[in-house]
């Protein structure tokens, strides 16, 4: 072999060399990431706080939105639904949204009993439903108060935030800005779930993270549940003496009567008479005895 041919086969081995390497490389690389090797960590869903409602629970937020809104606007519909979410969420307030709307001096004079014109204000169900499934007004933020816009307070602490539906909405903040009431959940870590009935409470034993916003309808107390047991139970058997057919009539007993034998004589004697033995004896009429005539006499003729 010349040299000029052993200056040609030199570059030709060192690229075979480098394919060989470059494939070995290319293979140990599509192993390590084998879908039989590969493991994928599933990112953990945060479980959300489940608050349930009632239909009448409904209701009440449908009267707090339609008297404090002044009926105005869909914001102003929206800001008093979210002041309610916002307490009862804040655990400060009562458990129930009925409970945190009847509550005294919170809301307008009457809004549990007054009649409502629901023609006068036709997105009143959908802003209602918008609220049921998660939608607020942002503008509100964490406000749980209100009062007429236009009205001026002394007290430092009424921290306002938006001004919806003639309400200007606050929030109730120290001098640092720290909120002085318990800060309500986030939108996005509970919802809200429908019961039409009382919910098994067993059902709830293993859901810790459950927090149920209605409370349930009490009923009437009644007698304590009785379990089903395979027990033999004597049977009763009637009594003989207690058995009387219908209309069966009570078995004579005879009755004994004194009756005069003879009129001449005088004498008496026992007659049986069959009767009813709870009705009393007859008393027998005695026959007069004739005249005894002195001796010597003639029996006038």
């Amino acid at each position: 072999m010349t040299a000029s041919d052993k200056a040609l086969l030199r570059p030709a081995i060192g690229l075979v060399g480098m394919m060989f390497l470059s494939a070995c490389t290319s293979a140990q690389t599509t192993s390590s990431i084998s879908p039989a090797t590969a493991t994928v960590k599933a990112t953990p869903v945060p479980k959300k706080q489940v608050y349930h409602y009632t239909p009448a629970d409904r209701d009440c937020m449908k009267r707090a939105m339609y008297f404090e809104s002044q009926r105005s606007s869909r914001d102003g519909l929206m800001a008093v639904g979210t002041v309610i979410m916002n307490r009862l969420t804040s655990e400060a307030y009562p458990p129930t949204i009925c409970g945190i709307v009847a509550q005294e001096r919170q809301f307008a004079p009457g809004v549990m009993t007054r009649a409502m014109n629901e023609e006068t204000v036709p997105e009143l169900d959908a802003a209602v439903d918008a609220i049921i499934r998660g939608e607020r007004n942002p503008e509100v933020k964490d406000a749980m108060f209100f009062h007429t816009a236009g009205l001026r307070f002394p007290y430092q602490n009424m921290h306002y935030v938006t001004v919806a539906g003639g309400n200007a909405f606050y929030e109730k903040r120290d001098r640092d800005g720290e909120l002085q009431t318990p800060p309500p959940k986030p939108v996005d870590e509970y919802v809200l779930a429908l019961v039409k009935s009382n919910p098994d409470p067993f059902s709830l034993i293993q859901a810790k993270e459950f927090d149920v916003a209605s409370i349930p309808t009490t009923t009437a107390p009644g007698p304590d549940p009785m379990v089903a047991m395979n027990v033999p139970v004597p049977i009763e058997r009637p009594d003989p003496l207690a058995i009387r057919p219908t209309g069966a009539q009570p078995a004579t007993v005879p009755v004994a009567q004194v009756v005069l034998a003879s009129s001449m004589t005088n004498e008496w004697m026992l007659r049986f008479d069959a009767g009813n033995a709870s009705s009393p004896a007859r008393t027998p009429t005695p026959t007069p005895s004739p005249k005894r005539l002195p001796a010597g006499t003639t029996a006038d003729r």
